[in-house]
Parts: C-alpha cells; sequence; structure tokens
C-alpha cells in the first residue's frame, strides 16, 4: 500500500511517465477501522503524518483522515455534525414531480435533512412531497413551511413534518402582504405557531424580519429553536454575488426568490441558446408558477446590501450579542429563556413611538454607528 500526495509530485514537472509505485510513499501509518476519532488524532499528532489510511482487516483502505480535518475539528468544536463526525448537510427541495429524482440523488449524496421550499407550505403539493418521502426514506428529517397558523401548522405535521418554518411576507425583500394582502405579523405567527408546535414537539425557524441581535432573541423567546437571517448575512464575503461601489458605499446585490428578476433569469447554455437557469425554475415553483405562464405576479424585489465582511467576524458578534441579551435578562440559556416567558417570569411590554424613539440614538447632531 502506498500513498500519493501534493509532496510526491510537487517536482516531476510535467513528468508523467513514472508509474505510480515509483513515486508513491510506501511507510505509512495506518489505522484500524474500528479506531476511535479520538485515537485516530492521537496517532496523527505521535507519527506527525498529514495523513491517516484507516484499513480493514485485509488492509485495504476504507477511509482517510487528514490532519485537516483535526485542525478544523480543534478551531470549530461546535459544528453540526452526524454520527459520522461529519457536517450535517441539507438541501431545498420542490414540490413537483420531477423533484423526486432530485431527493432520490440528494439522499444518495447523503443528505441529513430536506427543506421543502414553498411560500405557502400548506397546499397539497407540499402534504403530497411530505408523505411520499416519509414512506420512502423514514428516517429522513423533512422540514415543511412556511405557515402562519396554528391550522397551517397540523396539516404539515399531521402529514409528518419534523421541523415548521414560519414567516410569510416579513422579509425585508419580500412584499407578499403588500402584494397579495396575504401574511401575518412575524411575531405573533412566532408565538402561536410555536406554541401549538411545541406540543406535538415539533420546532420550528423563524422565517424573516430578522434585522439584528435583538430580534434573534425576541423570536427565540417567543418560542423559535433558530432563526433564519437572509438579509443579515446577504452583505457578507462568503455570501454569493459580486460587490460594486455606489456613492462610496461597498455594496452587494441582493433578490429575493419571489422578484420577477429571480422568477425570470435566464443563463447561457453550452450550445449558446438561452435557458431557465435552475435559479429560476426553484424560484418560480416557490410561488407556483410555471414556464408556461404569461403573467407572473412578483411577491419580492432586488435591493442592494451594505458590506458586512466575512462570517468569521459577523457570527461570533451575533453569538456573543445574545449571550449578553440573555444575560441582561438574567437567563443562563436560552431553554431558560424560553420558559421564562412561558411561566410569566420574563414578559413582553408595548411601547409607544415615543418609547421607540427615546431607546435609540437620539438628540446627537451627527454619530457614527458601528456594531462591531
Amino acid at each position: 500500500m502506498g500513498i500519493v500526495t501534493q509532496r510526491d509530485i510537487d517536482f516531476l514537472e510535467g513528468n508523467l511517465t513514472e508509474s505510480l509505485s515509483q513515486i508513491m510513499t510506501t511507510e505509512l501509518v495506518t489505522a484500524h477501522q474500528d479506531v476511535k476519532l479520538s485515537d485516530a488524532n492521537n496517532i496523527m499528532e505521535k507519527s506527525k503524518k498529514g495523513k491517516l489510511p484507516i484499513v480493514n482487516d485485509k488492509n485495504e483502505l476504507v477511509a482517510l483522515i487528514a490532519r485537516t480535518d483535526l485542525k478544523k475539528a480543534r478551531s470549530y468544536p461546535n459544528a453540526a455534525k452526524d454520527a459520522n463526525k461529519q457536517l450535517l448537510v441539507g438541501a431545498a427541495l420542490g414540490t413537483r414531480e420531477n423533484d423526486k429524482e432530485r431527493l432520490s440523488a440528494l439522499v444518495a449524496a447523503g443528505v441529513d435533512v430536506i427543506v421543502l421550499d414553498s411560500s405557502q407550505g400548506n397546499s397539497t403539493y407540499q402534504i403530497d412531497m411530505i408523505k411520499y418521502v416519509k414512506t420512502k426514506y423514514p428516517k429522513l428529517q423533512v422540514i415543511a413551511g412556511n405557515v402562519v397558523t396554528k391550522l397551517q401548522a397540523k396539516n404539515l405535521i399531521d402529514a409528518g413534518a419534523d421541523g415548521l418554518r414560519v414567516g410569510m411576507g416579513s422579509g425585508s425583500i419580500c412584499i407578499t402582504q403588500e402584494v397579495m394582502a396575504v401574511g401575518r405579523a412575524q411575531a405573533t405567527a412566532v408565538y402561536n405557531v410555536a406554541k401549538y408546535a411545541q406540543e406535538r414537539g415539533i420546532p420550528v425557524i423563524a422565517d424573516g424580519g430578522i434585522q439584528s441581535v435583538g430580534h434573534i432573541l425576541k423570536a427565540l423567546s417567543l418560542g423559535a429553536s433558530a432563526v433564519m437571517m437572509g438579509s443579515m448575512l446577504a452583505g457578507t464575503t462568503e455570501a454569493p454575488g459580486e460587490y460594486y461601489f455606489s456613492e462610496g458605499v461597498r455594496l452587494k446585490k441582493y433578490r429575493g426568490m419571489g422578484s420577477l428578476e429571480a422568477m425570470q433569469r435566464r443563463d447561457s447554455s453550452t450550445s449558446g441558446s438561452i435557458n431557465l437557469s435552475s435559479t429560476g425554475t426553484s424560484a418560480m415553483q416557490r410561488y407556483y408558477h410555471s414556464e408556461t405562464d404569461r403573467i407572473m405576479v412578483a411577491q419580492g424585489v432586488s435591493g442592494s446590501i451594505v458590506d458586512k465582511g466575512s462570517v468569521l467576524k459577523f457570527l461570533p458578534y451575533l453569538d456573543t450579542g445574545i449571550r449578553h441579551g440573555c444575560q441582561d435578562m438574567g437567563v443562563r440559556s436560552l431553554s431558560a429563556l424560553r420558559k421564562g416567558v412561558q411561566n410569566g417570569e420574563i414578559r413582553f411590554e408595548k411601547r409607544t413611538s415615543s418609547a421607540q424613539i427615546e431607546g435609540g440614538v437620539h438628540g446627537l447632531y451627527s454619530y457614527e454607528k458601528r456594531l462591531f
């Protein structure tokens, strides 16, 4: 057995005539497939090797552990991982018939959770898809939605949903409430749906309206287990899209999936013809449109977001902000926060417009607002 790494071929300079047996490293340190991850890490530390092949009883390669894996485990101890210590991966899925083929491919690739992507989740399409997924892949987790009422939540939970996304028309680029007159105040929706879902043992995700650390705390205290952060992360370096400058400000494009620009997006194919891209197709399906529709009703807009830098700096700021928020309220954990709201120890209070002005920056000629 041998291994070929970058250091073995760095100086070949285009000489590809040598066989692998001539250039591979044969003095290997290996571990049996029954080895524990902690023991494997210790072996790598002591051997000072960059790679640790994992072999079976026949000395056949079954896996490979790299030193970078060890470094990442140390640098990111709170990373969400499965039983095999691999990062948890989710994928969005539509509710059309051809999405079943996509589902099979995702399961084969090892997906951990499916998110059914629909602006209005309480539909026969989504209910049928949930039942299909749960019948064919009973152990696969399904997050359904979006919903804003107890009845909508009940229908999806009865169908087999493992989690719910809550929110309709409350996102920064969403105009569903304005155009369609459909939706619900986000805090009200999260509180009512989460209260019912908790009785059924189903977690909820607050989707929309999150603009600050305070909004995250409100959503979590109202019963949400997690929050979606579209606009908050859209301006980060890792988010898709190119930066551009406008009047000296560094911006990045932010497009709502319900906007005409997203639904009509067309990309050039390799043959030179113009085809509707997968992004455009999924955007249309999310709002129940098809390629043959002559008229599309926009439920979103396109805009721009100010540069927020890297998520490596932004996310720690959010984490620290949540910790300080809990500290100010006198709770030690998020579970204690929710329990305090439920038993009345922590209460919400209405604020007048004057109180809201008073709670922000006021009385200054000029100021600079830097959050982190």
